[in-house]
């Protein structure tokens, strides 16, 4: 963005001939999607983090120079071709030495593979003075996220190309977008260069002049350019925009361009009346936007343009304003609520209505689990006004359509399905395509909290009891036993691979509900002595299970006994485990129901994991940056560098924590629990909370910010507040007789009285 401004003060940007952005802004009826084409196309366009990139890295050997912070490329916050931010290239080339500027693809979970386009095209601004083509610096591209340090097959490296022969002199002070063709690298790796998956652009030491140059760089794409040279029609503006202030943030919320021509939307604000200045950027086919303005008290105007596929943008849509105020714990409790469910209500798959399992990620993938959760989700959606009642009705009747017709084996959903034909998508591999039995028992956990909440006696909700209830009992749980006098309930099967994957249910774990649904069929039943020959099974087998994941003997046997920071854990592995073990199986099902032969309540064991997990983080044996007792709730997430099931144990905490884990606790821990809300929300907002509430994890010391939302912790966060306020969810998934009649013959089995 140039620093020149129009009368409206809203700053223009220097134009030149771009690319043509092959994007849709995909309506869903309700919401929206987030379109996996513009990460087909988009390399870099803004860093969560304003003070450096986490997916960069820079380096020098001198004489030379590069600048870098923590060995990354900084951030520029104040100028820029698309708000908020640009990255900053300042380097000094000497004879003798060398250095290089590296921008990695951000390899988020599921992103789809490989990028579409014959051409790379990136702005650059000469920020001090000019500089000429001679003096820019090189570029290499590489298949692999090392850069050039790589060994693997099929990653590889291609020739250094000098940037100047195509984007001659750069002059000062404004913005020039260049093209570079990608048949202009070919390797010089052993390996043949595939330029669809390109994850590293590597700028290097070009001519030794010696002077001090600084580029800003911004909006890094492939793309096909098609060369012409006339300029298109810019989009029409964005329509309704509405703002509504909270605490610290202030939601937008417009109707879109109706144009297949919009590349991105541009939210401008300003804090005094007069001048609108840039503030971010929201995705084509995204209609909602969170400013973070930091305090209670602050009146801002908003304005959003929509930027056309040349960077020309529409006529401003009209102007809306909002105050943020003080809000009392309980406002705060309904604004998260309602900001995690909108991942489930607005980010759903247009077709199915189910839940993605990661937004941004790859758009056709729906995940059987999380759409279980989501369902519970809804329903509190509803009970809470964020929807209405007939909405519900509707969306939960288009999931249960696509349920009625998706892929089944004996009755059981696969992990992952194709949200447009239902077909198992095999995410995990070969062998993982057929039934889930843990990811259906989620999904029938939600179904049946939802069967006695929308249980009307108008014909759209009876058809729904009547429906689910035929989902829930065509489940053939007792297939999943392999044999018909095996101890255990298995994970997976499938008709080409049958048991080959032969994973047994053991707990202590996320499990346990898929063990009591199982019990509780009224059709494919297994008998209630399951829980103790399968589940809490004392075989050598699962003692050798329980050591090998917990990477301890406590608690191998399943009961457990030991005192961990004064606090005694009945049952569970070493310290507990990460925290989702005491969410997925009770977001329906209330712990207050259950006892066992080893606790006289499954409540008051998930609280003592919730307060060991809490009490670890505080203490911090491994000196991680940001954990305290308002920062903790140690649970799977990804991290900065892949997926890590976070847990309260040396092997298990990496320094990242993952706001669900403390926030899906508040019926176990609603003090700790409302400080972690207060400081992820006031102290961390900034970075930390957009239009699904907070991202999904972060880690302070690596400067690391999760770039998506996961569709299994999103929704913990809604029904277990819920739960914690009203009981809402465990009352209608307790109304089930199916459950009742479940407990009474597992009581029988245990022999210590009757059910809770």
């Amino acid at each position: 963005m140039s620093s020149s401004k129009n009368a409206n003060g809203t700053e223009t940007r220097t134009k030149s001939i771009c690319t043509v952005l092959m994007l849709v802004a995909a309506l869903a009826l309700p919401g929206f999607i987030f379109g996996d084409d513009y990460y087909r196309h988009m390399f870099f366009d803004n860093s969560i983090n304003a003070d450096y990139y986490f997916y960069s890295a820079a380096g020098a050997a001198a004489p030379s120079f590069v600048e870098n912070k923590n060995g990354k490329l900084p951030v520029e916050t104040k100028t820029f071709v698309t708000p908020p931010n640009a990255l900053r290239i300042t380097w000094e080339s000497r004879d003798g030495g060398t250095w290089q500027a590296e921008v990695n693809i951000v390899n988020f979970r599921n992103r789809f593979p490989g990028m579409v386009g014959h051409t790379l095209s990136f702005w650059v601004y000469a920020a001090e003075a000019a500089i000429a083509k001679e003096d820019l610096p090189l570029i290499v591209l590489s298949t692999s996220t090392q850069g050039l340090q790589v060994a693997q097959f099929p990653a590889s490296f291609t020739n250094a190309a000098a940037l100047g022969d195509f984007s001659g002199s750069i002059p000062a002070g404004q913005w020039t977008q260049v093209h570079i063709p990608l048949s202009a690298f070919h390797s010089t790796s052993i390996y043949e260069f595939r330029p669809e998956l390109l994850q590293n652009i590597i700028f290097r030491q070009g001519r030794a002049d010696g002077a001090r140059h600084t580029l800003l760089l911004d909006e890094v794409r492939v793309d096909n350019f098609p060369g012409k040279t006339e300029k298109g029609n810019a989009p029409a503006a964005p329509v309704n925009l509405r703002a509504k202030g909270y605490e610290r943030h202030i939601e937008l919320e417009w109707e879109p361009s109706q144009q297949d021509t919009v590349a991105r939307y541009i939210v401008l604000r300003s804090l005094d009346g007069k001048g609108f200045q840039p503030l971010g950027t929201q995705l084509p086919s995204v209609y909602r936007y969170s400013d973070y303005v930091g305090k209670p008290g602050v009146r801002a105007q908003y304005r959003v343009v929509a930027s056309g596929e040349e960077y020309r943008d529409s006529k401003p849509s009209n102007i809306a304003s909002a105050q943020t105020r003080e809000f009392t714990d309980d406002e705060l409790l309904t604004m998260l609520q309602e900001d995690c469910f909108r991942y489930y209500w607005e980010g759903a798959d247009p077709h199915s209505g189910m839940a993605r399992e990661n937004i941004p990620g790859d758009d056709r993938i729906v995940a059987t689990g999380a759409s279980g959760m989501g369902i519970a989700a809804l329903i509190v959606g509803v009970d809470r006004g964020f929807i209405t009642r007939k909405e519900g009705v509707e969306r939960l009747t288009k999931i249960v359509n696509f349920l009625e017709h998706a892929q089944r084996y004996h009755g059981v959903w696969s992990h992952y399905m194709d949200g447009s034909t239902g077909k198992t998508m095999a995410v995990f591999g070969m062998l993982d395509n057929g039934g889930d039995l843990v990811e259906t028992s989620f999904l029938v956990q939600g179904l049946l909290a939802a069967r006695q909440y929308f249980n009307g006696s108008g014909p759209d909700e009876e058809a729904l009891y009547k429906r689910i209830t035929a989902l829930w009992e065509s489940v053939e749980w007792d297939w999943h036993r392999e044999k018909a006098d095996s101890p255990f309930l298995y994970w997976h099967w499938s008709p080409d691979w049958a048991y080959a994957i032969h994973h047994p249910l053991i707990g202590f774990n996320e499990v346990m509900i898929t063990y009591l649904e199982a019990m509780a069929s009224p059709t494919h039943g297994v008998p209630a002595t399951m829980y103790y020959s399968g589940w809490a099974s004392q075989e050598q087998r699962a003692q050798d299970y329980r050591a090998g994941w917990g990477w301890t003997k406590d608690g191998d046997h399943y009961a457990n006994g030991h005192t961990y920071y004064g606090v005694k854990l009945d049952v569970g592995v070493g310290t507990g485990g990460p925290l989702f073990f005491t969410h997925y199986s009770y977001f329906g099902f209330d712990p207050h129901a259950l006892h066992d032969r080893y606790t006289v309540s499954y409540f008051e064991n998930n609280r003592n994991i919730a307060l060991i997990n809490r009490a670890y983080v505080t203490e911090n044996p491994k000196h991680f940056a940001g954990y305290g007792p308002d920062a903790w709730g140690l649970t799977a997430s990804d991290g900065p560098y892949g997926y890590v099931a976070h847990a309260p144990d040396n092997q298990n905490d990496l320094g990242t924590l993952t706001p669900t884990g403390a926030l899906a606790s508040f019926p176990y821990t609603p003090d700790a629990s409302m400080l972690a809300l207060k400081h992820y929300y006031r102290d961390l907002g900034s970075r930390l909370w957009d239009i699904y509430g907070p991202r999904d994890a972060y880690n302070l010391g690596q400067n690391w910010i999760s770039p998506i939302y996961m569709g299994l912790n999103q929704a913990p966060i809604v029904v277990m507040v819920e739960n914690y306020r009203t009981g809402l969810v465990w009352k209608m998934f307790m109304k089930n007789p199916e459950i009742g009649e479940m407990l009474r013959k597992l009581n029988a089995v245990t022999g210590q009285g009757g059910a809770k």
